[in-house]
């Protein structure tokens, strides 16, 4: 099945950044205290806030995967929608409140000269490589996920199917646009001799990290809530409902993601009339199975007859979308 290679490419993607932002966290943490620099060490929390996001990315893709049960019939792929929420809340949480604490301590205590700036140029260029390392690896599953869906960057990343691969490629373009505020607080520092470059260094990546926890933390809430199903496959649905010999018309389609790759999915269908109890059994039953098999991504679906002459639902259904999906035919 195609899910199990985008699962563990995933999982792969999380498990690269994760190691380059262990690796370089260290490295840049250790240049911070020996350097007293504010921008390296505001940018060892945002290394160790992205490597808790990673962690609890990896959380999110193995309790979604559980199957679905008595106490959740529609499955567990939700969670992974709540512990990405959770990931964006640790960045700010983790990240941006210390680099603010670093940077106003930094621009209003006491100036300190340190000798030992130069070291942490070595370090940001490691941490560059390693990060854009795991960039490109998040980008290109990132390429995939566009041209496989036939979405812009721009509509995946607003609203994403999987938040897995949203998080790693804003976490990771954050880190490089992070290292190169570090760069410049560290040299601005060493050519004026003021260490208020640094600290105001520090502010930018504490606000840089705020940006993506938003973005992030919105994309996660729009899933949590109950976002419909791309609208391109719901056209193409109902396209095939009214091309059968059984349908008169579509009259509702409602949709839900609950999770990555499944589809909650209920239709109310206005059917011939001349069909008997045994007719519309076998015809939800065989329509049922062809969705299944045209739309691998749905879930469950449920068919509701319904008529197309019924003002209440077509009330119903014109304030959803503005429209009477009927009167499309």
């Amino acid at each position: 099945m195609a899910e199990q290679p985008q699962q563990e490419e995933g999982t792969l993607t999380v498990l690269l950044a994760l190691g380059a932002n262990l690796g370089v966290g260290l490295l840049k943490l250790i240049a911070g205290l020996v350097s007293g620099s504010a921008a390296l060490l505001s940018e060892a929390a945002h290394s160790a806030g992205d490597s808790t996001t990673e962690v609890l990315l990896l959380v999110a893709q193995r309790r979604s995967r559980k199957p679905a049960d008595r106490s959740h019939p529609f499955g567990y792929g939700k969670e992974r929608y709540l512990w990405s929420m959770i990931a964006a809340i640790a960045i700010f949480v983790s990240g941006a409140g210390f680099s603010f604490y670093e940077g106003l301590r930094t621009i209003l205590g006491t100036e300190s000269e340190s000798t030992l700036l130069w070291i942490n140029y070595p370090v940001l260029a490691l941490a560059a490589v390693l990060e854009g390392i795991s960039l490109r690896q998040a980008a290109g599953q990132m390429r995939r996920e566009t041209r496989r869906t036939r979405r812009s960057l721009v509509a995946t990343l607003e609203t994403p199917r999987d938040p897995t691969v949203n998080s790693v490629l804003l976490e990771d373009s954050a880190a490089i646009i992070g290292l190169v505020i570090a760069a410049a607080g560290v040299g601005l520092h060493q050519l004026t001799g003021a260490a208020v470059w640094d600290g105001v260094a520090s502010l930018l990546i504490g606000l840089l990290l705020l940006g993506v926890a938003f973005v992030l933390g919105r994309a996660c809430q729009g899933l949590l809530v109950g976002r419909q199903a791309d609208q391109e496959m719901l056209g193409d649905i109902v396209e095939f409902l009214e091309s059968e010999a059984e349908v008169d018309d579509v009259v509702d389609v409602l949709s839900m993601l609950t999770g990555t790759d499944n589809v909650l999915l209920c239709l109310r269908v206005d059917f011939v009339n001349s069909f008997t109890a045994a007719d519309l059994e076998q015809a939800c039953v065989r329509l049922d199975a062809q969705l299944h098999d045209r739309f691998p991504v749905l879930g469950e679906v449920f068919i509701q007859p319904a008529s197309r002459a019924d003002a209440g639902l077509r009330e119903r259904v014109e304030q959803r979308y503005g429209r009477a999906l009927a009167d499309e035919v």
